[in-house]
């Protein structure tokens, strides 16, 4: 079957044998920019040639790289127009010729550009803060319509003045903040071809670094091997870097600066004075910048620098020594010489009681900077020692040590008196002070000991003192001695007199307290030691007439009594004391008179009862009476003073007290004592002891017996308990559950008492009887289980009192209070019983008023107090 196409074609060839015709297919053409496409230009009819013109009407060579002519054969020619632009635009002609005939056609052909994101890059970065602009940049023909999008919502320009859309398609977004961070949508549109295309676009909001230092200032101290801390912290997007610079200059981890990870710190190690500065932290990211200065202040500890030794001479007019030292703050100095401090400015007397010199205005400090001076005026040989310079600051402070020589001659001290006797060795002392060292030498009447007819002398020296010892051999060696120490400085002696001792003169007896079988003697020392000290004191003491018995006691400072032993009571004796030194002993006191006391007595009375006859027995003790004891806890509580208080002694003094302790635990109501504590034994005169580390929360028992010749007392007893260890958990003590016996016993009340309540409610609700049923039926107006919920029973009607406190008006029939007639009682009405007037009629109860009405006029009104509520007989008691 022939195409139609053909069938056409045959018709116009033979129709019009002689004519050409040209046809381009397709008949227009719209290209897209860069695409290429070809037209096929067909002639019917015998052509000799078949050419091309391009829009601005040249001829179509074969050569040109953007559009191509292809003449397939006779009846066809191809036009190709490759990588399409704007420029390929217009109208192509086909002309076919053959001779002088020709024909030709013509396509439209239009270059169209697709939607084309020319310039749209993601991410895109600003500056919080900044006006961003968010560049889309979108070609295509014709122009497209630009959509804006967020979050997947159009941005609506006109509701939010922050944004906007440039002509150029653009978003503009003023004052651009963190949070308007994220992903935008660039929509491109072309209306007329329903082209659409969009483009996302990620938007980074960079935040300028923030920086803040943690310490404005830091302070350090040099020189003393520790590292200083300085530390910043930044912030902004994206995270800043952190680096710091001191004099312009970055400072980088190594042997003098390190730091950490995030360069937040850094940390100067072993800071020295000229690290002092001002450092700068400086946070950068993308957004910019920021610097933060922190002061490092570098204080230093004070440290001498110049002190040295001085030399003076005694009587020079003035020495001045001076201290030198460094530091941050300046330091202050000051000057100390044995526990005396002087300061700047300070011109001030200086007294030393333990010289010879007193010295008045003398001394001056003066200080400049970080140089001090003490002058010393009129030097003395007082001013020789050790000078402590001291330099201080708020940071520390040094101190160092000079020490200042003082040249003088000799100073001759000592006791100028030494006693002795004949055959004893004595010593003389001859202390010199001297610089340089002196040299001494002994006279005696102007001739140098020990001389060689001197054999009873020696002589003894040390780099202070020189010693004489004498030992006299007759009165002739007693006498002056001459002492004489001589340096480059001068010359100094002294006379020693050796004196012959005596014997001391008597004591004085002031007092002498009388007891049973001793006394004791209160005397003082006698008035004349004789020269040299007392050894002994010798009591004697006899019966009126009798030979004198004596004791001898070792003298020491704080004797001041003796006690005489071994007397008979209600006896008159005589007593004299002597005092004995090295030249022997001196004479006796003047006898004094003293009578002891009788032995104290003590009765113990027996009897037997129902007799009426008492034996008395009387017993002689010369045993003392028990003390009264007192028991003070101390600040710890297992540490307790046991006080007493001194009774009758028995006619003997007390020797000593005997103290003895136990513990004494109570358990299950049954005692259990621990062993003795080994006895403590003291001296007379005790009043009390303190017994340390016992046991916590024990019970103790304390007995103390007093002892003197005669024997021991009675033991006096106290019993006291310990504190609780305070380290201990109450609820933990006495290893019980911690329920003391009363609360066990109220846990008991209260079980019993819920037991009661229980089988009582039992009954109520199975029985109806109990103390609640009791409390219904009184108190509640509930009826009793026999009365069935009525009022009236046994011929009488209780009315229960309202709420308007009227009284219960009882209602009584006259059949009531009549006597029994017939020997039988009044029946009893039972639960079936109305209860009637005498016309038989039945009583109407209304209690709506809280008031009763009576017909029967014989009846009997009683008034019945509100507080005795009346019970029906046949209800039930609990």
């Amino acid at each position: 079957m022939l195409q139609i196409r053909d069938l056409i074609w045959g018709l116009l060839f033979i129709g019009c044998a002689a004519a050409i015709q040209v046809e381009i297919t397709p008949r227009q053409g719209e290209i897209s920019v860069g695409e290429s496409k070809f037209f096929l230009c067909e002639v019917v009819g015998d052509a000799k040639d078949i050419d091309w013109y391009d829009p601005s009407g040249e001829k179509i060579l074969p050569n040109r790289p953007d559009i191509f002519v292809n003449r397939g054969d006779e009846t066809m020619s191809t036009l190709t127009i490759y990588h399409a632009n704007v420029d390929s635009a217009g109208i192509y002609k086909c002309v076919a010729k053959n001779g002088d005939k020709e024909a030709q056609a013509t396509v439209q052909v239009k270059i169209f550009q697709k939607i084309t994101f020319a310039s749209a890059p993601s991410p895109q970065e600003f500056n919080e803060g900044d006006d961003a602009d968010i560049v889309c940049n979108v070609v295509s023909s014709p122009p497209p319509t630009i959509i804006w999008k967020h979050k997947g919502s159009k941005i609506q320009v006109d509701k939010d003045v922050r944004y906007k859309i440039m002509d150029n398609g653009h978003l503009q977004i003023r004052g651009i903040k963190k949070i308007d961070e994220g992903m935008y949508n660039c929509e491109a549109r072309v209306m007329a071809r329903g082209e659409i295309d969009f483009k996302m676009i990620k938007v980074v909001v960079n935040v300028l670094p923030t920086i803040r230092a943690r310490l404005s200032e830091v302070n350090a101290t040099a020189d003393i091997g520790r590292s200083a801390l300085l530390a910043c912290d930044a912030d902004g997007f994206p995270e800043p870097t952190v680096t710091w610079a001191h004099n312009n200059i970055v400072l980088e981890t190594g042997d003098k600066y390190s730091l950490n990870e995030d360069g937040s710190e850094l940390v100067i190690k072993d800071v020295k004075k000229v690290d002092e500065g001002d450092y700068t932290c400086i946070a950068k990211n993308k957004a910019g910048e920021k610097a933060e200065e922190v002061s490092l202040n570098v204080f230093v500890q004070p440290k001498i620098t110049y002190l040295n030794n001085q030399t003076a001479s005694e009587f020079d007019e003035q020495v001045t020594l001076t201290c030198e030292a460094l530091g941050d703050p300046t330091p202050t100095i000051s000057w100390s010489f044995e526990n005396r401090v002087f300061t700047e400015g300070e011109q001030a007397s200086w007294t030393r009681p333990d010289k010879y010199e007193s010295l008045d205005r003398n001394i001056v400090v003066r200080s400049h900077a970080r140089v001090s001076s003490l002058t010393l005026k009129n030097v003395v040989f007082t001013y020789a020692g050790y000078y402590l310079c001291i330099a201080s600051n708020s940071i520390g402070q040094d101190s160092q040590h000079m020490y200042l020589e003082v040249r003088y001659a000799p100073k001759i001290q000592g006791q100028v008196t030494v006693y002795t006797w004949e055959g004893n060795a004595a010593n003389i002392s001859c202390e010199v002070e001297a610089h340089p060292g002196a040299s001494v030498v002994w006279f005696r009447d102007g001739l140098q000991l020990p001389s060689a007819n001197t054999t009873n002398m020696k002589i003894y020296n040390t780099q202070t003192v020189s010693y004489l010892e004498i030992k006299p051999e007759s009165q002739n060696d007693f006498g002056s001695y001459n002492c004489t120490a001589t340096n480059v400085m001068g010359t100094d002696s002294k006379e020693f007199l050796l004196i012959q001792a005596e014997v001391p003169s008597s004591p004085d007896i002031q007092q002498v307290e009388p007891f049973s079988s001793t006394a004791v003697v209160a005397f003082e020392e006698p008035d004349s030691m004789g020269g040299v000290p007392i050894l002994k004191y010798k009591v004697e003491w006899r019966l009126p007439g009798q030979d004198w018995t004596g004791s001898e006691h070792n003298a020491n400072d704080e004797m001041t009594t003796i006690t005489i032993v071994g007397l008979k009571p209600e006896t008159t004796y005589e007593v004299k004391m002597s005092a004995i030194n090295g030249k022997g002993e001196g004479e006796s006191s003047p006898a004094r008179t003293f009578k002891t006391e009788p032995v104290q007595y003590s009765f113990t009375i027996s009897a037997e009862i129902p007799t009426t006859i008492a034996a008395t027995t009387m017993a002689i003790k010369g045993e003392p009476s028990a003390p009264v004891l007192e028991v003070k806890v101390q600040d710890r509580g297992n540490t307790l003073k046991v006080n007493w208080i001194k009774q009758d002694d028995g006619g003997s003094p007390i020797k000593h007290y005997l103290v003895r302790y136990k513990a004494v635990s109570i358990l299950s109501k049954e005692k259990h004592v621990s062993d003795w504590k080994p006895e403590i034994r003291l001296p007379h005169n005790s009043e009390y002891v303190t017994l340390n580390g016992l046991d916590w929360n024990t019970e103790y028992e304390v007995y103390v017996v007093a002892e003197n010749q005669q024997g021991k007392s009675e033991p006096a007893v106290i019993s006291f308990r310990t504190a609780t260890d305070p380290t201990t958990i109450p609820d933990a003590m006495d290893g019980g559950s911690g329920l003391g016996t009363g609360a066990i016993v109220g846990i008991l009340i209260v079980v019993f008492f819920l037991l009661l309540v229980g089988v009582d409610v039992t009954c109520y609700f199975l029985n109806k009887c109990g103390l609640l049923m009791c409390i219904a039926v009184n108190f509640c107006g509930k009826a009793g289980p026999g009365a069935k919920n009525k009022d009236i029973e046994e011929g009488k009607a209780a009315f229960t009192k309202d709420e308007s406190k009227e009284p219960i008006v009882e209602v009584r029939t006259e059949e009531e209070h009549t006597p029994n007639q017939g020997g039988g009682g009044p029946t009893e009405p039972n639960e079936t019983t109305p209860l009637t007037e005498p016309d038989g009629k039945t009583v109407k109860d209304d209690n709506t008023k809280g008031q009763t009405e009576v017909k029967n006029t014989t009846d009997e009104v009683k008034t019945v107090p509100n507080e005795a509520p009346q019970t029906n007989g046949n209800e039930s008691k609990a």
